[in-house]
């Protein structure tokens, strides 16, 4: 399975983005999908990630509220609309197939990997 993550770029802050996940290969529709940041000089964190169908979804407390996932299972896409972004939100953006259906929260329960799209905001 080879995963494909990109809509990053440059926006002002309280601008929107909406990053895009797909995968080749093999489809990822019947496992979860996490998309999960790394900024520079500190360790990749959880963003937020959905199951299978849809049906379970986990947020990141740090972006709750102005992110929001969502997956296409018909086109294999998953989705990660981010709104009123803010500085602290820069970073490379990673998404990631489950090793489950369901939506984990830990970069070990994930084994396959994006090469990441950056998102930088400025302020």
């Amino acid at each position: 399975v080879q995963l494909q993550a990109y809509g990053g770029g440059l926006v002002q802050a309280g601008g929107s983005l909406r990053l895009s996940c797909s995968s080749s290969g093999r489809t990822f529709s019947n496992n979860g999908v996490g998309w999960f940041r790394q900024a520079p000089g500190k360790e990749r964190e959880f963003v937020s990630s959905i199951s299978w169908n849809g049906g379970s979804t986990s947020v990141a407390d740090s972006v709750k509220g102005r992110f929001t996932i969502s997956r296409d299972r018909v086109k294999n896409m998953v989705y990660l609309q981010m709104n009123s972004l803010k500085p602290e939100d820069t970073a490379v953006y990673y998404c990631a197939s489950a090793r489950s259906s369901t939506a984990p929260a830990t970069p070990f329960s994930y084994n396959y990997w994006g090469q990441g799209t950056l998102v930088t905001v400025s302020s």
